[in-house]
């Protein structure tokens, strides 16, 4: 018999063209992926390649012309737009290169809003315990404007994985830090969606990021090259004791 576990991401020949006539690109060309649940999976490639895109299709927010997209055990050809947005806020977290925090909101009203926006009666209360898990529990009260690089982008994983999400996409969660705290954003970033049992997809050019993933898979001009076997994650690093 084969392998009856279904894969947390199943995107089978999707086909996707965007816009018309001299203007018409193809963006995806019969890309295929599964990732395994509980998998970390860096999608590298060229600008252009199709890297973002393939996030969207994954998160339900670019609907493929042709094939299949099946996330987390939900078929979305089948699904609403209304549905497709339920499903993203109760299983798909997001973190992105720019954090794309609410200014106006604190550090604490940022992690609660997708739990309030879920009915949770205890948003606050759990955006706190999570703030506190990335190291930011004397920072509740601050703006994004109070907050460095480093904390502004804790605050975004907090964020993500407040709901206890499925499946976690990063866009190049480290391109606006330095070296170093970016290495520590990397570790916080895998070890907490290894705690929640998420599975990780992430965009990045950074060659050291791509090589701490369970694998890489190559996208070139809307294509997902075949997979090759990647060598293991190595230990995670220490989390810094103090937030980057």
């Amino acid at each position: 018999m084969g392998n009856l576990v279904e894969p947390a991401i199943l995107i089978e020949d999707a086909e996707l063209t965007l816009g018309s006539g001299r203007a018409e690109v193809h963006v995806l060309r019969k890309a295929s992926l599964q990732i395994p649940a509980g998998e970390v999976v860096g999608l590298v490639g060229p600008s252009g390649s199709g890297k973002s895109t393939l996030l969207m299709v994954v998160a339900g927010l670019e609907r493929i012309d042709r094939g299949r997209v099946v996330i987390a055990g939900h078929d979305f050809s089948g699904m609403s737009e209304d549905a497709l947005a339920a499903f993203r806020g109760q299983e798909i977290g997001f973190v992105f290169q720019a954090f794309h925090l609410m200014q106006t909101m604190t550090a604490l009203e940022n992690v609660a809003v997708p739990l309030e926006l879920a009915g949770e009666n205890e948003a606050f209360e759990r955006a706190e315990a999570m703030l506190a898990r990335v190291g930011l529990a004397e920072r509740l009260t601050h703006y994004p404007s109070q907050l460095s690089g480093g904390e502004q982008q804790r605050v975004a994983i907090a964020r993500a994985l407040v709901t206890e999400p499925a499946i976690l996409i990063a866009d190049e969660p480290t391109g606006n830090l330095d070296g170093d705290t970016g290495r520590e954003i990397a570790d916080l970033l895998f070890e907490t969606s290894r705690e929640h049992g998420a599975t990780l997809l992430l965009v990045t050019h950074d060659r050291e990021l791509a090589a701490r993933c369970d694998r890489t898979v190559r996208i070139t001009a809307g294509h997902i090259e075949p997979e090759a076997a990647g060598a293991a994650r190595p230990a995670a690093r220490p989390m810094a004791e103090t937030p980057a």
